[in-house]
């Protein structure tokens, strides 16, 4: 059996080839479902490794490569997707279009690739399938869900028995690896409230219904009823991310509307049908108080991205393999939202963070993921390569 050392020297001898990719990936970011150059780039790199399915609805793409050997399947997904930022790192090979790889998806692409061709040069060593998935719609496109709807678990005749993922953050040291079983990831969703009042003359408010006392009133309220209605132990969060009313060139006229965004976050499907519950009957309570009227909607959530303990076992023997004491157990999980979770509740499996900060940087204040600053370390691609391919191995070798 191929050690997880072993393909993590053969990868390093393509390291320069996967800096490349990754740079020629990052300066071609594109957003949500429809990602048409960076699936032909990936393409290109992956010609003759297997059999290759792309997506109906979305530029997605299925890599199978079959073992030699009979035996169960194991799925590998890297995301494809880019965030609507313009860039500000001053990097040589920076994009240029208005988007960004600012979370890292160009070096999860480079993974998958690099994975792939190991794989595939081992494949007669192996006893069953890798299904590899190039996901585009992360970022809250729900790029994993689309997949599954089109089929893409079912490629080799039966569902995989185990998933892996990873992700690279400028906030780990450059190379440690950290992971953890149970609940890993928030369930991230989307609330959207709006007050309907009466606009009127801003000196005499009581011949109007002003709709921005009652929403300031309603945005304080949540925060207390988290505290009070929820379990501190299962966390929730609610975080208010823009607020509308009125216009700035006034002041003396009373709104007749007054809308806020907030996102939100759960670690147990419990509380994000409480939080559905309580959250509309306190809105709507309080706008009544006032004589006005409210609509709450809430957006699809990713699913809380539950990590299989048995799988989270294989990650922590690859990881010690590869980098000794750069391994750490994850101690309390993360308030981010990943669509990986969609995928892990259909297959037992696991999500891996993997540091990706620059050396000369220090992590601890590094811009982080989502920053139009964030930068990326290129010589982490061998490391995370040969982790996503000795995954498979541990279950195929």
């Amino acid at each position: 059996m191929r050690t997880a050392k072993e393909l993590l020297e053969e990868a390093s001898n393509y390291s320069q080839v996967l800096t490349q990719i990754r740079r020629e990936l990052h300066q071609i970011p594109e957003f949500g479902l429809d990602l048409p150059k960076t699936q032909a780039r990936i393409l290109q790199s992956i010609e003759g490794l297997g059999e290759i399915t792309l997506g109906k609805n979305l530029n997605s793409i299925g890599l199978l490569i079959r073992g030699a050997k009979p035996g169960p399947t194991v799925l590998l997904r890297a995301d494809m997707d880019a965030l609507s930022i313009r860039e500000e790192t001053g990097l040589e090979f920076a994009s240029t279009n208005g988007f960004m790889h600012a979370c890292g998806h160009d070096l999860h692409m480079t993974a998958g690739i690099g994975a792939a061709h190991l794989l595939a040069t081992h494949k007669d060593e192996l006893n069953g399938n890798v299904l590899i998935w190039f996901q585009p719609g992360e970022e809250g496109h729900h790029g994993a869900d689309v997949m599954i709807e089109e089929g893409f678990l079912e490629l080799s005749g039966e569902r995989p028995i185990a998933a892996y993922g990873l992700h690279v953050f400028t906030s780990l040291p450059l190379g440690a690896i950290t992971t953890k079983p149970g609940p890993m990831m928030a369930s991230a969703g989307d609330m959207h409230v709006t007050f309907h009042g009466s606009s009127g003359h801003g000196s005499m408010p009581w011949l109007s219904k002003d709709p921005i006392s009652p929403m300031i009133e309603a945005i304080a309220a949540l925060q207390n009823m988290l505290n009070k209605r929820f379990d501190q132990f299962d966390p929730v969060i609610l975080n208010v991310g823009w607020i509308r009313a009125g216009d700035d060139a006034t002041t003396n006229v009373i709104a007749d509307s007054a809308s806020f965004g907030a996102t939100v976050r759960t670690f147990s499907e419990k509380n994000t049908k409480l939080l559905h519950e309580l959250a509309p009957k306190l809105i709507h309570s309080i706008a009544e108080g006032f004589g006005l009227t409210a609509e709450v909607s809430f957006g699809r959530a990713t699913k809380v991205l539950m990590n299989d303990p048995q799988a989270v076992e294989r990650v922590r023997k690859v990881a010690t393999e590869l980098v000794g004491p750069g391994y750490m157990d994850m101690p309390n999980p993360i308030a981010g939202g990943e669509d990986f979770a969609s995928i892990v509740d259909e297959v037992p499996g696991a999500f891996v963070f993997v540091g990706a900060c620059p050396p000369e940087i220090d992590h601890t204040k590094a811009p982080t993921n989502h920053s139009a600053k964030a930068m990326f370390d290129d010589s982490v691609l061998p490391l995370c390569a040969s982790l996503l391919a000795a995954l498979a191995y541990e279950h195929l070798g």
